[in-house]
């Protein structure tokens, strides 16, 4: 039966999962965003108010179209007790065996996601990227375009992992984490929470300091 789906977030994300709804089969209502100039339609699609109209819509699903994970969670909390809408694009190949994936995630074009991965809530697994057997994502984090993690990798809530980054096999990644463009994580490390590991930084040893991490090796910026 083809749900009725409404997409909040009108920007580059929102028309990404307003795609997803229709290659899916599902009915698209619209968009929801409180950007008061916005026109009264995208791409052909309707601008059916702000993210607070989403009242009038009780027989709907809905989906968080929105790159922010911090945006994402303060819409997920606002909106608590609405039905949430998994869109996962037809061509991404999900394993039958043993793989959840949280309400209100968003799995684009091309993306893998093997066995006994588990991923939360309102989390981006973008453009082809790869989630291997055994991973476990927080909430609300975003595996980014080309991104390819490993077997047996854990990542805390609200954590980014870059477009073209490579987090090798059991890895563990507290939440709050930014793994920039291209970065690699060796195997069998450890980050802690609150660090950033810049653009192409190679990770060659866990990292147990919060803080901003750079270069091959990667070190911490003092």
């Amino acid at each position: 039966m083809s749900e009725q789906v409404i997409v909040i977030g009108a920007s580059g994300h929102g028309k990404v999962a307003a795609d997803i709804v229709r290659s899916s089969g599902d009915t698209l209502l619209g968009f929801l965003d409180d950007n008061a100039l916005l026109p009264p339609e995208i791409a052909g699609i309707p601008v059916l108010g702000k993210v607070a109209d989403y009242a009038n819509y009780p027989d709907a699903s809905f989906v968080i179209g929105i790159g922010s994970s911090a945006v994402r969670e303060k819409i997920a909390r606002q909106l608590d007790g609405v039905r949430w809408y998994t869109a996962i694009h037809p061509s991404a190949i999900i394993s039958a065996l043993d793989t959840e994936i949280g309400a209100g995630s968003v799995v684009m074009a091309n993306a893998v996601v093997n066995p006994s991965a588990h991923i939360g809530t309102h989390c981006i697994i973008n453009s082809a990227a790869v989630v291997e057997h055994d991973n476990r994502i927080g909430d609300f984090s975003h595996i980014s375009v080309g991104a390819r993690l490993g077997g047996t990798v854990s990542i805390g809530a609200h954590t980014w992992v870059g477009i073209g980054a490579a987090v090798s096999n059991n890895i563990s990644i507290c939440g709050h984490c930014i793994i920039g463009a291209g970065a690699t994580v060796s195997n069998n490390l450890q980050i802690c929470g609150g660090c950033m590991i810049g653009a192409g930084a190679v990770v060659i040893k866990s990292i147990t300091e919060s803080g901003t991490y750079v270069g091959v090796p990667a070190e911490k910026i003092k």
